[in-house]
């Protein structure tokens, strides 16, 4: 059973989301703010996490910091209309998705099955890649896509987040070939999502601190001007 935990200060979001997630199969624990959610994450395995962004005491936005910094469940931030900054810096403490309040039932169970596919192929391996992993060079580190795993070159394994294997993935898949904004949440995505203009630069600026030995100066993922981004694969 999937597990997922919502946390919000408000007790009638968190009752009806706990009530419809349960309806449809999903295990739901709730939190009215981080320390519940700390005592949730030490005793239980937990798959995803609703976070809201703005709540007394500690914010939204650490929490998903704390989250990825510690642990590996899927992350939806839970954003009031308007809060496009906070999207932004939610998306770079590595949340996986969003989802504007007010929010449809439906589309938030979709959003969750989603951040669920993305994570189960890292773990798994992914069905679709069974026969067909193999190792890819970003400068220094390696992509391995059977895994779905990144690694630098003393071979430690480097945390990234599900939509950011995705983003890694489509790269390996299209060489020194400019793809646009679209193109990518279309090929990393494959679901019509639609977020915010600056999400893609957000997540690759994350993934460039991770790979390039100079983020500001990028070498593997270029930004081609009024085009897109390109990953630059060196022959051999």
């Amino acid at each position: 059973t999937v597990q997922v935990v919502v946390v919000d200060d408000e007790a009638d979001i968190r009752d009806t989301v706990q009530d419809y997630l349960e309806l449809h199969g999903f295990s739901v624990l709730t939190a009215d703010g981080g320390e519940a959610l700390r005592r949730i994450i030490t005793d239980k395995k937990v798959d995803v996490v609703l976070l809201d962004i703005n709540m007394p005491g500690e914010d939204g936005l650490s929490l998903a910091r704390f989250l990825r910094e510690n642990t590996g469940v899927g992350i939806i931030m839970l954003t009031a209309a308007g809060e496009t900054v906070d999207r932004v810096v939610g998306l770079e403490m590595g949340a996986d998705d969003y989802v504007p309040k007010p929010f449809d039932l439906r589309e938030l169970m979709a959003r969750i099955k989603a951040v669920l596919r993305r994570s189960e192929a890292r773990v798994d391996g992914g069905e679709q890649d069974k026969g067909a992993a193999r190792l890819v060079r970003f400068g220094a580190c390696v992509l391995n896509t059977e895994s779905h795993k990144l690694f630098n070159a003393g071979g430690e394994e480097i945390s990234i987040t599900s939509m950011e294997y995705d983003l890694l993935k489509v790269f390996a898949d299209h060489p020194n070939r400019v793809l646009n904004r679209d193109q990518l949440l279309e090929l990393a995505h494959n679901r019509g999502w639609e977020p915010f203009d600056r999400s893609i630069d957000i997540r690759i600026m994350r993934l460039r601190k991770k790979i390039e030995e100079d983020p500001g100066k990028p070498q593997i993922i270029k930004t081609v001007r009024g085009a897109g981004y390109m990953f630059v694969q060196k022959a051999g």
